[in-house]
């Protein structure tokens, strides 16, 4: 026990100490991985102008209920602020409350879908993408009373209707869903009825929006701590034949800061199954802080600017890893986020040290924006983030769209 501690805090040593020269390696990662080719032809000596509009790598965050919600306790201040800011730093979205069971039906059949539509609809108007979280959370204190009281034939019916009528009322609005959250450490409704029940859930999620897609979702699996358990639980679930699109991977169960070594080392594990990887829901300081039990607790100056470099630096190892796909905060102001001290803005929208680090690595270190001159071909190549881009030239704009996916965009000038 004891040669295992020592083992581990002397590899977090290291890894801290080396991150300038492993930060070196992720940049070249990132290279490698986040951009591509963009082709441009047209007029030789045309000067033509290349604008990232937005990244294709999710940049997000969890969208609150109370901006969207009648009866709000929050300002209409606040609200267009909330939405104002929100737009400007991120590229997609999660609900963070509105579509979990015990939020959309707290009582048997009093189903409230206009809060989830209100984001929905906001977020499709903004050209916002944006996941489902979630269908059914099976930890115990999470499920409703009422849900409880049913006996086995109820319950199996009624997790069919949520699954079925839920899907259909959302079709095509949600890139996808956390199917059942959390399953690795708690899951009622197989303890219920059975070990196929979620594979029979994901099914009727499916015979209400075929196109749906399901992913799993968890916590403490970034820090090593139950890593093992949801590899093994991924490939009980693909033995099953259970439909998983993706996997879900929450980042606030670290404390203060975090251990890069674990977090890469996640990541690669987790990579094994050759399935897109999001981090779903982010906090730093996390969940283990001293501020997750005191929540009117003060950051200092000191902890602030710490804030801000590991933000910086868990962002980067993400970034680089090529199975990841994006990022999504779990709350960016201190207004509403269930750790206050983990935002981006104070409580009266003032900026943190960790909103600045965090804008400059999103939209200037990992930004593409450049002038090219096209040679005596007509040709030019832009190496460039992928994302949305508006290629200008003479008066005349293209938009485009760069996917990591083909890895080359051709543009013509006409």
């Amino acid at each position: 026990m004891f040669q295992k501690i020592f083992f581990t805090l002397f590899a977090t040593f290291f890894f801290v100490c080396a991150f300038a020269q492993v930060n070196t390696e992720f940049d070249k990662s990132i290279q490698k991985n986040r951009k591509g080719e963009i082709i441009i032809t047209g007029e030789p000596g045309e000067i033509v102008k290349v604008i990232q509009q937005k990244h294709e790598f999710w940049f997000g965050s969890a969208i609150s209920s109370g901006v969207f919600q009648e009866n709000s306790r929050m300002s209409e201040t606040d609200k267009n602020i909330y939405k104002e800011k929100f737009q400007e730093n991120f590229n997609s979205a999660v609900t963070e409350n509105s579509v979990k069971w015990a939020s959309m039906e707290m009582e048997r059949g009093q189903i409230d879908y206009k809060t989830t539509e209100n984001i929905s609809d906001w977020a499709a108007k903004n050209n916002m993408p944006i996941r489902g979280h979630n269908l059914y959370w099976g930890i115990d204190k999470f499920v409703q009373d009422w849900v409880k009281e049913l006996n086995n034939a109820e319950l199996r019916e009624t997790l069919k209707r949520r699954g079925i009528e839920t899907a259909k009322q959302f079709k095509g609005r949600f890139t996808g869903y956390d199917l059942n959250n959390e399953m690795i450490h708690g899951n009622y409704y197989e303890k219920r009825l059975g070990d196929g029940i979620t594979k029979e859930m994901a099914s009727w999620v499916l015979e209400g929006d075929k196109n749906a897609k399901l992913w799993l979702n968890d916590y403490d699996i970034l820090t090593g701590n139950r890593l093992d358990d949801y590899l093994e639980h991924i490939r009980k679930l693909q033995k099953q034949g259970v439909p998983i699109a993706g996997i879900g991977v929450q980042g606030h169960l670290h404390g203060d800061s975090f251990t890069r070594e674990i977090l890469k080392m996640s990541l690669d594990s987790l990579a094994q199954f050759s399935l897109p990887i999001k981090i779903t829901e982010f906090n730093l300081p996390g969940q283990r802080s001293k501020f997750y039990n005191k929540r009117t607790l003060e950051i200092t100056a000191e902890e602030e600017h710490q804030k801000a470099k590991d933000i910086v630096d868990y962002y980067t190892i993400c970034f680089a890893h090529p199975s990841v796909e994006g990022i999504l905060m779990w709350g960016f102001w201190a207004g509403a986020n269930w750790i206050p001290q983990s935002s981006l803005y104070n409580r009266d929208w003032t900026p943190t040290p960790a909103l600045k680090a965090y804008q400059k690595l999103i939209f200037n270190d990992w930004w593409t924006e450049v002038s090219v001159t096209l040679d005596e071909k007509g040709i030019a190549s832009v190496k460039a983030f992928y994302g949305e881009y508006k290629i200008v030239s003479g008066g005349k704009e293209t938009i485009v769209s760069h996917k990591k996916k083909k890895g080359q965009t051709e543009v013509q000038i006409k």
